[in-house]
């Protein structure tokens, strides 16, 4: 087997203990995840792992890493509280994408009133998709296998839900459902990444029922920042503030009982001349010191992005919507000028000293709201030995980006509760 003279990616964890702690959860330092997996990017075409952190004053490490011949984007980001870990952050992000575009597992072709008589499928009318959606049961799309993580049996996802491959012709069936990057991830270990997917999935979910909520209950979520205890994520925002950047933080946590985060930040002084966009970061983790360091440095890479533009799913209209001085005098007013009431230590969290642990409190949080299906399909690839997993949670709310995308029950149910009090 190639590169079988190299040591199994996870063989020094038979249990996910946690080894590193700051900012993230990892079983192993991020310094260790570079150097196992730093052999095989030429082979992955990743060509350059750039450190854009001093193209801003903040000063949170950012980078961004290049695979000019990737099937979806070409530049993927990282961050961290560390510079290390920022570069491994961007590193298993674009190790993850390529996988994702290069799928190598069995397929099938058929409708699902075909397959649903012979395979355990997944309960499709409760994933997300948007209103240009062309799928029918009786018409074929493409179905992979993976893995009820409830049930411990095998369930069959529609491909569409699983693969980045975004070059064309597309698949078979394309255009039934949501392709993204949401629910992909890697890690250390297959627990790691199978963790750190589903509450990406979560986090994304809380998101779209939070924005359902109305201003006035959204307010009522923003973070008073004294009351931030942890001292990683207290010097993230001393750096912004010595950098002249505001922050606001609403706690957007769902039903679901897993802390998450929105973080949005903007420049303090109103400098039409020097305009930086505001931006904006989500972190979700059992843990809420972590899911808040996530928010943090996710906010300072999104304002980094819009500084170097070198993100390839960035087009120039984003650029002229965002320095539109209207949009951007209503961001200053809204973090600047405004303020949180609620603690922080009011939020959340979970503590656990294995990955284990929390991927049993997260599947217990889900089975909780009535979530019955959580489909890992396992994507790593023997010949690196890199856990990459995607994961598909039906009944959970994608992003609500889309214009055209179709709120799911969840959603529909929170958004009704605010018609029902305006009523």
């Amino acid at each position: 087997m190639p590169f079988d003279f190299l040591p199994n990616f996870a063989a020094t964890a038979t249990d996910a203990v946690k080894a590193h702690t700051m900012g993230t959860h990892r079983i192993v330092a991020p310094e260790q995840t570079l150097a196992r997996v730093r052999p095989f990017l030429p082979i992955m075409g990743i060509t350059r792992i750039a450190n854009v952190t001093g193209l801003d004053t903040v000063g949170i490490p950012v980078v961004m890493v290049t695979r000019p011949n990737s099937r979806s984007i070409s530049v993927s980001q990282g961050k961290g509280v560390t510079l290390a870990a920022a570069k491994a952050s961007g590193v298993m992000e674009s190790i993850e994408s390529y996988h994702a575009e290069r799928i190598t597992l069995p397929l099938k072709f058929a409708s699902f009133e075909e397959l649903r008589w012979t395979h355990p499928v997944v309960d499709v009318d409760r994933l997300p998709r948007l209103s240009t959606s062309t799928y029918s049961p009786h018409s074929p799309i493409l179905w992979i296998e993976g893995t009820d993580l409830l049930s411990g049996g095998p369930k069959w996802v529609p491909f569409e839900t699983v693969h980045l491959n975004l070059t064309t012709p597309m698949a078979p069936g394309h255009g039934s459902f949501l392709t993204s990057s949401n629910g992909l991830a890697s890690g250390n270990h297959l627990v790691e990444a199978t963790s750190h997917a589903i509450t990406e999935l979560i986090e994304r979910d809380a998101a779209t029922l939070w924005r359902q909520t109305g201003e006035a209950r959204q307010s009522a979520t923003r973070i008073d920042l004294a009351t931030i205890n942890d001292p990683v994520c207290q010097s993230l925002i001393d750096r912004f503030d010595a950098a002249g950047v505001g922050v606001g933080v609403w706690d957007i946590s769902s039903d679901v009982g897993l802390p998450a985060f929105l973080c949005r930040i903007t420049e303090r002084e109103d400098s039409p001349q020097h305009a930086i966009r505001p931006a904006s970061g989500m972190g979700c983790h059992t843990a809420r010191d972590i899911a808040l360091s996530r928010a943090l440095t996710e906010a300072a890479q999104s304002r980094l992005t819009f500084i170097a533009g070198a993100r390839d799913d960035m087009p120039r209209a984003e650029y002229d919507r965002h320095l539109d001085m209207s949009q951007y005098r209503r961001w200053q007013d809204r973090i600047v000028s405004g303020s949180g009431n609620k603690p922080f230590t009011d939020c959340p969290t979970h503590t656990a000293t294995t990955i284990d642990a929390d991927l049993a409190h997260q599947l217990e949080r889900l089975r909780m709201i009535g979530v019955d299906e959580v489909v890992a399909v396992d994507l790593t690839k023997p010949e690196f030995g890199i856990p990459v997993v995607r994961v598909v949670i039906p009944g959970l709310e994608s992003l609500d980006e889309s214009p055209d995308y179709l709120l799911g029950e969840r959603g529909q149910r929170a958004h009704s509760l605010v018609e029902d009090k305006v009523a």
